[in-house]
C-alpha cells in the first residue's frame, strides 16, 4: 500500500533525503533569482510552502474524482488558485516585499516542486500524509532559500536579515545584523554567478555529510555483525 510510508520518513525526505533544492534540483529559478538576501529567500520560501501545503491537501482530497487523462490540468488549476490567493495576500499585507519578489510570486504556478509533489505523492496518498509531505518539502525548500540568501547577503553586503521588517513587521528591525559600514563585500555573491556558486557549495556540503554518515553506518554494521560460528570436527 502506498499509504504505508511512515510519517518520520516523509519528514526526513522533505528536510534532507529528498530535499527538492539540494537533491531533486527542482524550483531552481526562484531559488537562484530571489535569494539575494535572507529576507527575500524566507519570504519566497514561505509563499511556496503555503501553496505546496494547500495544493497537496486539495489534490489528495480530489484524487478519486479526477480522471487520469485530465489530472495535470486540474492540478495546475488548483495550484494557480492558491498562488493567486497568496499573491493577493502579499499585496495586501506585505506590499513592499511583494514588489521586491515581483514576477516570481505568480511564477510559483510553474514551480516543478509543487507540480511534482502533487503528481508523485499527493495524488497517491491520503490527506494526512499529503499535508505532511507538503509541509516537510516546503520547509526544506524554505531552509535552503533562506540559507543561500543569508550567505549571499553576508558575503556580498555584510548584512544578515536586512529589511526583515518587510516580512516580519517593525518588531523585526532588531534582527538585522551588520559587519559594519566599512565592510567591502564581494559583488559576485549577489550577482547570478554567486547564486550558482552558493548552491553548489550547499550541495557539496550535503553530499559530504551524507558520505560520512554512510561510512559510519558501514563501519558500525561491520562491528555489530556476529562472527561466523566455528564447527569442531569430531575425531574419526
Amino acid at each position: 500500500m502506498a499509504d504505508e510510508i511512515g510519517y518520520g520518513k516523509i519528514i526526513t525526505n522533505g528536510l534532507w533525503g529528498n530535499n527538492q533544492a539540494l537533491v531533486a534540483l527542482l524550483g531552481l529559478c526562484p531559488l537562484l533569482a530571489t535569494t539575494t538576501s535572507a529576507t527575500n529567500g524566507l519570504g519566497m520560501g514561505l509563499a511556496t510552502m503555503v501553496v505546496l501545503i494547500l495544493s497537496n491537501l486539495t489534490v489528495s482530497l480530489i484524487r478519486h474524482l479526477v480522471r487520469p487523462e485530465v489530472r495535470l490540468p486540474v492540478f495546475v488549476l488548483v495550484i494557480a488558485s492558491f498562488v493567486t490567493a497568496v499573491e493577493l495576500t502579499m499585496q495586501a499585507h506585505f506590499y513592499e516585499l511583494y514588489l521586491v519578489l515581483g514576477l516570481f510570486i505568480p511564477l510559483i504556478v510553474t514551480n516543478c516542486t509543487i507540480i511534482g509533489r502533487a503528481e508523485a505523492f499527493a495524488s497517491k496518498h491520503g490527506p494526512d500524509r499529503a499535508l505532511l509531505d507538503g509541509a516537510a518539502m516546503g520547509l526544506g525548500f524554505t531552509l535552503v532559500l533562506t540559507t543561500l540568501g543569508g550567505l549571499r547577503e553576508l558575503v556580498g553586503q555584510g548584512t544578515l536579515f536586512n529589511q526583515a521588517h518587510l516580512l516580519l513587521g517593525e518588531a523585526a528591525r532588531g534582527l538585522s545584523l551588520s559587519l559594519g559600514d566599512g565592510f567591502q563585500g564581494a559583488l559576485i555573491a549577489i550577482l547570478p554567478p554567486g547564486a550558482f556558486i552558493g548552491l553548489g557549495l550547499l550541495i557539496a556540503l550535503k553530499n559530504l555529510i551524507d558520505g560520512r554518515v554512510r561510512r559510519r553506518q558501514a563501519v558500525r554494521a561491520r562491528v555489530e555483525r556476529p562472527a561466523p560460528a566455528t564447527t569442531v570436527e569430531s575425531p574419526a
